[in-house]
């Protein structure tokens, strides 16, 4: 090979930087820079494609040429490097850009819920029944006669259901009367001692008025262990009737409920008149054996009580409907 043909691989060499340095330059993004690698100093690319005629050189000429190929590899290179950092680096600022927030901007208001009434009369009671060992527990509102009212001591020809008609579904299943029919599945499944709170949707059909609803809502006590007896009730009630209206007088009057016996309506003496609060008694003998209780070992005691009557009497509301009607007008207010 003539001096001519060395001086055409270096000149072609020069041209390859050239080149690459002009591409390399504009180029959009990182993909385009990989692409340039691989054509300029790739296996297959530019730079291979000139020194593939090194072989045909002198000896003493190698050395030079290999030395500017390396040369234009490492410029090349150097190129490649220094873009891909600018690319990154304005994709980073880009990226900075566009998530940035004006902290100086106005935020978007958005006004504070309210608890429902009747929620947080449930919250507050379920928050005094657990510090007083109470278990919270729940179940379904579709259930059957016999969690219902079979195993509760109402058989069908009982004349109580009458009090506590419900809506019956296609499939002989009801919507629940009430939330008994939790205790009783909770008795079923663990031993005593026992104290359970069920609070819960309830099915009744009443006729609507101001102080009736077919759908309200129910919280139930529950306590079974050996040797409790009406006096263990009788103050686990006036604690709770405490807690919750203050200092009042409370009164027992001897009821009747079929799953209990003895019974008793409790009523609190509420701005200088009596108004009857809850219902409560000793578990009759009957539901403990359903629950597989033996009442000869285990006692307990059970209350019960409409929230939207306690709402009612904590917040002077003088219709039921009131709660159901979703007015903001009203609800504002609690």
């Amino acid at each position: 090979m003539t001096a001519t043909q060395v001086s055409d691989l270096e000149a072609q060499l020069s041209q390859l930087q050239a080149e690459a340095q002009s591409a390399i330059g504009q180029a959009p993004d990182l993909d385009a820079i990989e692409q340039l690698r691989v054509a300029f100093l790739g296996k297959k690319g530019k730079i291979s494609a000139v020194l593939g005629g090194m072989g045909k050189l002198p000896a003493e000429d190698r050395p030079r040429i290999g030395a500017k190929a390396n040369e234009v590899k490492d410029a090349v290179q150097d190129l490649l490097d220094r873009r891909r950092a600018d690319l990154q680096a304005a994709a980073i600022r880009a990226r900075l850009d566009a998530e940035t927030l004006d902290v100086t901007a106005p935020g978007t208001y958005r006004p504070l819920g309210r608890k429902h009434p009747l929620a947080s009369t449930i919250d507050r009671v379920v928050d005094i029944c657990v510090g007083l060992g109470y278990t919270v527990a729940d179940g379904p509102e579709m259930e059957t006669d016999y969690y219902n009212f079979e195993a509760l001591n109402t058989p069908a020809d009982h004349p109580a259901r009458d009090m506590a008609d419900t809506f019956y579904l296609p499939d002989g299943n009801l919507l629940r009367t009430h939330t008994s029919a939790v205790q009783l599945r909770y008795m079923e499944e663990r031993e005593p001692p026992i104290r359970v709170v069920a609070p819960g949707r309830v099915y009744r059909r009443d006729t609507v008025d101001a102080t009736h609803a077919a759908v309200f809502h129910q919280i139930e006590l529950l306590a079974i262990d050996e040797g409790l007896t009406f006096t263990d009730m009788k103050g686990t009630i006036e604690t709770l009737l405490g807690e919750i209206f203050g200092e009042v007088e409370v009164r027992f009057r001897a009821s009747y409920f079929p799953f209990t016996e003895p019974s008793a309506e409790v009523d609190v003496k509420w701005k200088g008149r009596w108004l009857e609060v809850l219902g409560c008694g000793m578990v009759d003998p009957n539901v403990m054996k359903s629950a597989g209780l033996d009442p000869e070992v285990y006692s307990g005691f059970a209350a019960g009580f409409g929230v939207e009557r306690f709402a009612m009497v904590l917040h002077q509301i003088d219709d039921i409907r009131r709660v159901y009607a979703s007015d903001l007008r009203f609800l504002r207010q609690f």
